[in-house]
């Protein structure tokens, strides 16, 4: 029986390493795929700053850009008028 004792230990021993060495794999799999996930997101919030400071910049160009589009029209308007009583 100490045969049969000593190949069972051998074999519980070998797949215990298997496991350890393959769960090492996939801890630093693991790893490599959070830090490359934690990059894409930096870079996402960095784009989504920008495209909110973008948008900043034309909700604030759009007031005196709206105000020259009345005035223009409203002098279209007027041209219109003053041609048509000619």
């Amino acid at each position: 029986m100490e045969n049969a004792e000593t190949i069972l230990v051998i074999i519980l021993a070998s797949f215990l390493a298997l496991f350890l060495i393959l769960a090492i794999v996939a801890t630093v799999k693991i790893i490599q795929i959070v830090d490359h996930l934690k990059r894409i997101s930096e870079k996402a919030e960095a784009i989504a700053d920008k495209a909110e400071d973008a948008a900043s910049f034309f909700s604030k160009a759009a007031g005196p850009a709206m105000i020259g589009n009345l005035l223009a029209n409203i002098a279209d308007i007027v041209s219109k008028k003053s041609k048509k009583k000619r």
